[in-house]
């Protein structure tokens, strides 16, 4: 038996010893007593999801996000709201692809305009009553390359940047917050080897995508500012900065709320999907050739619907849970060389230099861009004050025991007085230079905390001192003298030689007949009057003399001493 508490104490001290040993505690909740308004939106929300999973994914009437949806579906185990700009396009190709309706629900959303965004959040927080999202698939995108000029969103934005990461960057500020009530909650944004210039895709073709100091967004990113770096407009570089952006705030939202959410952020880079809608303005001899050239040239070529299979599997692979993950496959290419190259079992087929099979998924390198930490938080600051996004405060898992919160709300007054004194005494200084200068409000506060202070001092705190004294006893005197060490008698302690005493006086005596005395008086009679008459001036005159005639009436005296104080000589 005490072998086996042995163990379990070791156990638990292992468990909590590291910083999340109490992070399970987390969601542990008191019993609530649910209203009847609360039970019946848990029945609806039951009703309608059941125990799947839901997901959110935006821009899935065609192209890559269809795809993704089929496989979704397919394994029954999601409920997918499906956020698109054209509702009637999105029915048809549901009904076209045999979407399962019970499953699938679709939403609009202008991902061209704030108000729309802010919209669809609204409509789809009433649409999940209870049901947290465990998915977030930033999907959508335009690619506008042969543009001559910048294309406007309703908000006064250039168009590629806000639909593929402006609104996306507003969209996750307002879903994230109850996302972490989901067991294995993921937002997932499609990045793009062109964001990337560490590969020959993303290096090696001009023009390279580059937020140079981001002065563009710094400005306020309104007509006429078109670029990030607010130079001048080119729609292939607004697309691939804009997948630069996904790729870099996928890395800086996992660093920011990872740890408190668990929410787990990533991108992928599913491989070039060259038959796709991307390319719908390109020439149609680009749409023809490009395919076989990516198939048979580079080996890089990724059918749409093996690239929805890999979004897929971020989504649903188990592996595919792990944050701050830039997501890739590799492989030789595998597509069209007959069923003997196939994988079973339902994994991906398999693709070109961008990826293989469904084991042959990795967590691939991203550049020096990508991984820009001072240019991801001004990336950060200068997009939330674009869309006006809000953003929780990254706050970091406090153990629920109830000691350290009645302790926490006891000492929360005490500092913040102690905080004003301080910055009373050593006030900061201004970008200028200048000190500081305390509020009308701070002093007022600094006032009343001083005279409440006092009051408390003199009363309740005096109250507390007798307590004290009384249930603790008196310090001990070894406590205010000190007992770590005793001091060397006086006779012990040899006396240091003078250097060069001998020499210069040599006809000097050094031993003395006078005889040492270990004790003085402290007080005679002519001092004893003194020190009589200076105690009643301090004490009792405020520190003024007191009249002559007054001196003789005095009701107290110094006592004589009752025994001799010894005082050591060292």
């Amino acid at each position: 038996m005490r072998t086996h508490t042995t163990f379990l104490i070791a156990a638990f001290a292992t468990a909590f010893g590291s910083t999340d040993g109490f992070k399970f505690m987390s969601n542990w909740q008191p019993p609530k007593i649910l209203t009847d308004a609360q039970k019946v939106e848990i029945a609806k929300t039951e009703e309608r999801f059941g125990n799947k999973k839901l997901v959110v994914i935006t821009g899935c009437s065609s192209g890559l996000g269809r795809e993704t949806v089929k496989n979704l579906l397919a394994t029954d185990q999601y409920h997918v709201v499906g956020a698109v700009r054209d509702v009637d396009k999105m029915e048809a190709v549901a009904e076209l692809d045999g979407f399962n309706m019970d499953n699938f629900h679709i939403m609009e959303c202008e991902l061209n305009s704030f108000d729309s965004v802010d919209k669809f959040c609204q409509d789809l927080k009433e649409y999940q009553l209870a049901k947290p999202i465990d998915r977030l698939i930033c999907n959508a995108g335009v690619y506008q390359p042969s543009l001559p000029y910048a294309k406007w969103s309703v908000d006064g934005h250039e168009q590629t940047m806000q639909i593929n990461f402006l609104s996306h960057f507003l969209m996750i500020s307002k879903l994230m917050p109850g996302m972490s009530a989901a067991p294995d909650p993921r937002v997932i944004m499609v990045g793009s080897v062109t964001g990337n210039d560490n590969t020959v895709g993303g290096g090696g073709v001009y023009p390279i995508a580059d937020l140079k100091n981001l002065d563009g967004f710094a400005a306020g990113f309104k007509n006429p500012i078109a670029m990030a770096d607010g130079y001048g407009f080119i729609g292939a570089k607004a697309y691939k900065d804009s997948k630069l952006c996904l790729m870099m705030m996928s890395n800086f939202l996992h660093a920011k709320y990872h740890r408190n959410t668990g929410i787990a952020f990533s991108s992928i880079y599913p491989g070039c999907i060259a038959e796709t809608p991307l390319f719908r303005e390109k020439r149609a001899w680009f749409r023809k050739y490009f395919p076989i050239f990516m198939k048979y040239i580079t080996g890089g070529y990724v059918g749409v619907e093996e690239a929805g299979q890999r979004l897929f599997q971020v989504a649903h692979d188990p592996r595919c849970g792990k944050s701050g993950v830039y997501w890739s496959w590799n492989g030789g290419p595998r597509e069209g060389r007959g069923a003997a190259a196939l994988e079973k079992g339902g994994a991906i087929s398999g693709g070109g230099g961008a990826g293989g099979g469904w084991d042959s998924i990795y967590e691939n390198d991203q550049s020096d861009k990508v991984n820009n930490l001072e240019l991801s938080v001004k990336l950060f600051q200068t997009a939330t004050e674009i869309t006006g996004a809000q953003w929780p405060e990254a706050k970091s898992f406090v153990s629920p025991c109830p000691t350290l919160k009645v302790i926490g709300t006891i000492s929360k007054s005490m500092i913040a007085r102690e905080e004003l004194k301080r910055m009373a005494d050593r006030p900061g200084f201004n970008e200028d230079g200048s000190p500081i200068k305390l509020t009308k409000r701070k002093k007022a506060a600094l006032v009343a905390d001083k005279v409440a202070s006092k009051v408390l001092k003199n009363t309740v705190g005096r109250v507390g001192r007798v307590a004290g004294r009384v249930l603790l006893g008196e310090i001990p005197e070894t406590a205010k003298r000190g007992s770590f060490q005793d001091e060397k008698p006086v006779e012990e302690m040899a006396t240091p030689p003078v250097s060069g005493l001998e020499t210069k006086l040599p006809d000097m005596a050094l031993e003395t007949n006078t005889a040492v005395t270990k004790t003085i008086n402290v007080v005679d009679e002519n001092d004893k009057a003194v020190l009589e008459g200076e105690i009643f001036d301090h004490v009792f005159a405020n520190g003024k003399k007191a009249p002559a005639d007054l001196v003789e009436e005095r009701e107290w005296k110094v006592s004589e001493p009752t025994k001799e104080k010894e005082l050591s000589i060292a």
